[in-house]
């Protein structure tokens, strides 16, 4: 029975076993199929986004392809027209290369007929000299044969004859030159005394700075010579200045180069005279006091022109030089006069322009201050000016348009022209240099004649009142080189023509002018 009940039980179990396991499967195989959908459903889903997906790539793909190629056709369009307007412009220059090829062309072909006609005329030269020469050869036979002379013995006698000739011509002449010479000495050579008097001393104010000193009597030379010189070497060493007593009737003629020294010696010798009294120690006392009332009189004009003109603040030793230009002269133009007068003027202008008149005015008084000085010191007036302007603290505008009034160096400031503006009215007006307005027309006539008078001149201006002469000449005719042999040519046919104070400057102006034309 126990054994029937274990068969049993080990059936049951069996058979348990076996549904549990069918159950299983069963089982295993729905999820298998169920897992098979669900992959399926899986890999088509994933298909329709891969789909999706390849189809998105294409659209932005194609949206980059087409504004790429927008790009690309943008640029490609800027290219292209560039290209073409690079084209056109090479076609153009192509055509100019080949209408310039065209030209030289022509030019060839002209020198090669005008070389060949050239050549013509150079062998027809040659044959004509050949032909000449045998003529000569044969008149020289012919001329030989009838005087009975060789070449040599008619040269020879023909040479001695011109010498006889021009020996005699030339004695002839020396004898009408020593004739004039004699007849005109005395004349001249008070001329040349007057021009250095005047050169050197000038009106200014109500007084006359002259060169000569008049004497009662002849016989005050021999007091003023002194015992053996003495008085004569006192007064000269006291003074600096040169005594020179010649044959001159009541007359002593004072040489010097400084002429505040020479207004000392003539007053001191003045005094001399009048008192009577001369010997070496009343020399020295009349000389010191005379050199005292002259810096007085000196530091009284300078103030005196500063006051004029309104300016202060002026350096004591520039006022002592401004003053000292009261015995300046230039061509019988008194320097401290022309200062002041060029003061007023620069003021003047200044005022029109709208400029600092006080400014203007300071440096025309002060432009010429270097003349006070320029017999003692080497170098231009204007560059003196500056130097000294500068030393006594003026301001730089004012040492540049004292240094450049001259154009010693280029003025690069309105004052700086302003100031050769009133210098050259004051010193070149008619009439301010002893200089009739006849005269002075001519003069500026005359120097435009001889330039224009010259190959190549095509226009001529005289300015400055004469002391600059531009000459514009044509450029297809006068070279660089010939611009410079013509301006040395002027000057020295002016040199040779006229009369002129100072200087004059001749600036020949050669201009060339390159014209070419753009095309589209």
């Amino acid at each position: 029975m126990d054994e029937y009940i274990i068969l049993l039980g080990i059936a049951c179990f069996a058979a348990g076993f076996i549904i549990a396991f069918w159950i299983k499967g069963k089982m295993l195989s729905q999820r298998i199929k169920a897992a098979k959908g669900e992959a399926f459903r899986i890999l088509e889903e994933s298909k329709r986004q891969a789909e999706t997906l390849i189809k998105e790539a294409d659209i932005e793909i194609k949206e980059k392809l087409f504004k790429m190629k927008g790009e690309f056709d943008a640029d490609t369009k800027d290219t292209r027209f560039e290209f073409k307007k690079r084209e056109r412009r090479i076609i153009q220059k192509e055509e100019n290369v080949e209408r310039k090829t065209e030209q030289l062309e022509r030019r060839d072909r002209d020198i090669l007929k005008k070389e060949k006609k050239l050549a013509k005329k150079e062998e027809y030269i040659e044959h004509s000299e050949k032909k000449y020469n045998e003529l000569i050869e044969e008149q020289k036979r012919h001329l030989e044969q009838i005087s009975g002379l060789t070449a040599e013995q008619a040269k020879e006698l023909l040479i001695r004859a011109m010498e006889n000739e021009a020996r005699h011509e030339a004695a002839r002449l020396i004898k009408k030159i020593e004739n004039e010479a004699k007849e005109t000495a005395d004349k001249k050579a008070k001329n040349i005394m007057a021009t250095a008097i005047q050169r050197y001393a000038s009106d200014f104010v109500a007084e006359r700075t002259v060169s000569v000193v008049q004497l009662p009597s002849d016989e005050m030379k021999g007091r003023i010579i002194g015992r053996e010189g003495r008085n004569i070497r006192a007064i000269e060493a006291a003074t600096g200045i040169d005594l020179i007593i010649d044959d001159t009737p009541e007359a002593v003629i004072l040489s010097g180069f400084n002429p505040v020294r020479r207004e000392v010696a003539r007053m001191s010798l003045m005094r001399l005279i009048s008192d009577g009294r001369i010997h070496p120690a009343r020399i020295e006392d009349v000389v010191k006091k005379v050199e005292r009332e002259v810096d007085q009189a000196i530091k009284e004009a300078g103030e005196q022109a500063a006051f004029d003109l309104g300016i202060h603040g002026i350096h004591n030793e520039l006022i002592k030089l401004i003053g000292r230009l009261k015995f300046r002269t230039s061509y019988a133009q008194n320097v401290l006069q022309h200062s002041v007068e060029v003061g007023f003027l620069c003021g003047i202008m200044a005022a029109e322009l709208g400029l600092n008149q006080k400014l203007a005015r300071r440096m025309g008084l002060l432009h010429d201050i270097g003349k006070a000085v320029d017999h003692e010191v080497e170098g231009p007036h204007a560059l003196i000016g500056a130097r000294l302007a500068k030393r006594y603290n003026e301001s730089q505008r004012i040492v540049h348009a004292i240094e450049s009034h001259h154009e010693d160096i280029p003025p690069s400031s309105v004052y700086a022209f302003l100031v050769q503006a009133a210098d050259g009215l004051s010193g070149a007006r008619p009439g301010a240099r002893k200089e009739l307005l006849e005269n002075y027309i001519k003069r500026l006539e005359d120097l435009e004649k001889i330039a224009n008078s010259f190959r190549g001149v095509a226009n001529t201006y005289a300015i400055q009142a004469g002391r600059e002469l531009r000459v514009i000449v044509e450029s297809s005719i006068i070279s660089d080189e010939d611009a410079t042999m013509l301006s040395r040519d002027v000057a020295k046919k002016i040199e040779e023509s006229l009369t002129f104070p100072g200087q004059i400057k001749v600036m020949v102006i050669r201009e060339t002018r390159a014209v070419e034309y753009a095309n589209k």
